[in-house]
């Protein structure tokens, strides 16, 4: 020891100055914690409210329970090296007790202490699931077809693409973005919607996948705070063709590839081109390729093909086609051309 070095007043240790690091850090409070912390969550859609602000925002209950008992707990400034370590235990329906124990280095010198704290969840209608149950709307999208009642398959991707629609702008962050009722009904499927958006954004996504178009009518229901509330109806007309369909038209087979008003860009099944007809044109619709059968192919030989015709099982002739590579053996896709008594390759 020299003359230089001072003595811990507290144990007597060497020391630089004042109290030892051990002394210091004895001194102190590494951890507190809050008694209580309250958790708020909606139990129907499973959100938290953080604040003020509702979240959809998921997380395992693990996750949620160590990061609420690390909210509650309060590490001095000069703790470095922290390492936390949350263990929790259910001690009734809306109680969980949890002990957070610290483990950290205070003026070079290892603590580590415990506490407690306990989380009340308590539930909350958030402000979503409270519209919805209000029966609160901005708009309806009707989706019907030109001069037919629109199929099966047009009901199902209509579904389909508003409940993704719904998913994506909730992921993002819009949390009125809701469907609060989709429903088939006789002419088609009508899509209640939370947010005028969501109504907007469904009819561009049902369009661009089935044709068609749409026309939006307002109706002015009230006033919020000096401004005009509307309700919007989506009035989407599907066309009377459809992607898919096949169609004579010029003596030929044509399968629709795009509907462009009263247009139609088409696949010439015959010679594999891309043409255009008009519907004054179509002299009538054979099918749907998503209806088309598998036909085995019995023989090929130059410009004809021997297909087993899959209802009578007898062999039919059908002229062969560029754009396909029928092996004998092997399944093709056909549609049946009833008037016609007569298969037609589609792929």
């Amino acid at each position: 020891m020299t003359i230089q070095t001072s003595i811990c007043p507290r144990c007597g240790q060497p020391t630089e100055e004042g109290l030892c690091p051990q002394c210091r850090a004895a001194d102190v409070r590494l951890l507190t914690c809050q008694p209580r912390v309250t958790a708020v969550y909606c139990p129907v859609c499973d959100s938290q409210k953080r604040g003020k602000t509702w979240s959809d925002l998921q997380m395992p209950r693990e996750d949620l329970i160590a990061e609420l008992a690390v909210s509650a707990t309060s590490i001095h400034e000069d703790a470095k090296d922290i390492r936390v370590t949350v263990r929790s235990q259910e001690t009734g329906p809306n109680r969980t007790t949890c002990t957070v124990e610290v483990e950290a280095t205070m003026y070079g010198v290892p603590v580590k202490e415990t506490c407690e704290t306990e989380i009340i969840w308590q539930k909350e209608s958030c402000d979503r699931c409270s519209r919805i149950s209000g029966g609160y709307y901005e708009g309806i999208v009707q989706v019907r077809a030109t001069n037919r009642k629109i199929n099966a398959y047009e009901r199902e991707v209509a579904a389909r693409i508003a409940e993704q629609v719904e998913e994506s702008l909730q992921q993002s962050g819009d949390r009125f973005s809701f469907i609060s009722d989709l429903q088939d009904t006789k002419d088609g499927v009508d899509i209640t919607v939370g947010t005028q958006h969501l109504g907007l954004e469904i009819s561009r996504m049902i369009t661009g996948a089935l044709g068609g178009r749409f026309t939006t009518h307002p109706k002015l229901v009230g006033e919020k705070e000096g401004r005009a509330l509307y309700r919007i109806t989506y009035s989407i007309r599907l066309p009377f063709y459809q992607k898919g369909d096949v169609v004579v038209a010029r003596g030929g087979y044509f399968e629709v590839r795009e509907i462009d008003g009263q247009r139609l860009r088409v696949f010439d099944l015959q010679n594999g081109t891309a043409r255009t007809l008009t519907e004054d044109e179509v002299e009538r619709l054979i099918g749907n390729v998503r209806e088309a059968e598998s036909a085995l192919v019995v023989f090929t030989q130059p410009g004809a093909v021997g297909l087993m015709d899959p209802k009578t099982y007898q062999t039919k002739e059908v002229n062969a086609v560029p754009w396909t590579f029928p092996v004998e053996g092997q399944p093709i896709r056909v549609l049946r051309d009833e008037v016609e008594d007569r298969l037609v390759i589609v792929g």
